[in-house]
């Protein structure tokens, strides 16, 4: 079931206030949701834009926590521990935009099957892993093939690599929303 625009608020922010307590040497301890879906498992991407390039992208599939608390998990990892970018400084984080990507459960699939912008992919090849979420594929304008090659590449493998039957394929979905969506995120970082 699509999460109300209150609940997709409150995992905003909380990304948001987690961050902001972290880069001041806190630990923000967020009450309950009031939410009962939030309490539910469920994974999640959190990602953060600066200027509107990527600039931290962490998530997970695994679902055996509470949604609320995944968000806040993986806005600390996207922050912090992108191994692609260095740790996020105080004096970014109002040059941030927060984005989160509720996931569905991951199905196996084929590469025909793959829908861009409906679709992430998960792709498997011996201790080689990469994964896209949907929004990517959109984003860079790319069709089916080239989603494909794209995902190869993010596992380390070469493109074409999805060809190969012993390669699998898993598909979700993601429920994608910004603080851009909802006016919360400081207007300057915007223009």
């Amino acid at each position: 079931m699509p999460l109300s625009s209150e609940e997709k608020v409150y995992l905003l922010k909380l990304a948001r206030r987690t961050l902001e307590a972290a880069l001041a040497g806190e630990k923000f301890r967020e009450p309950e949701p009031p939410y009962p879906a939030l309490k539910e498992p469920g994974g999640a991407f959190v990602t953060l834009h600066k200027y509107g390039e990527l600039r931290g992208c962490i998530g997970t599939f695994q679902a055996e926590k509470p949604l609320y608390l995944v968000v806040k998990e993986m806005a600390l990892s996207a922050a912090f521990n992108d191994p692609r970018f260095p740790p996020l400084s105080t004096e970014e984080l109002p040059e941030v935009e927060i984005e989160i990507s509720v996931l569905s459960p991951l199905a196996r699939g084929k590469p025909e099957e793959v829908e861009v912008g409906r679709h992430g992919i998960y792709l498997i090849k011996g201790i080689f892993r990469g994964v896209l979420l949907p929004q990517v594929a959109v984003e860079h304008g790319w069709d089916r093939e080239t989603f494909l090659d794209h995902v190869c590449l993010k596992a380390g493998l070469p493109p074409g690599c999805w060809r190969d039957p012993e390669t699998e394929i898993y598909l979700f979905t993601a429920e994608v929303f910004s603080e851009r969506d909802f006016g919360l995120a400081p207007r300057e970082k915007f223009l």
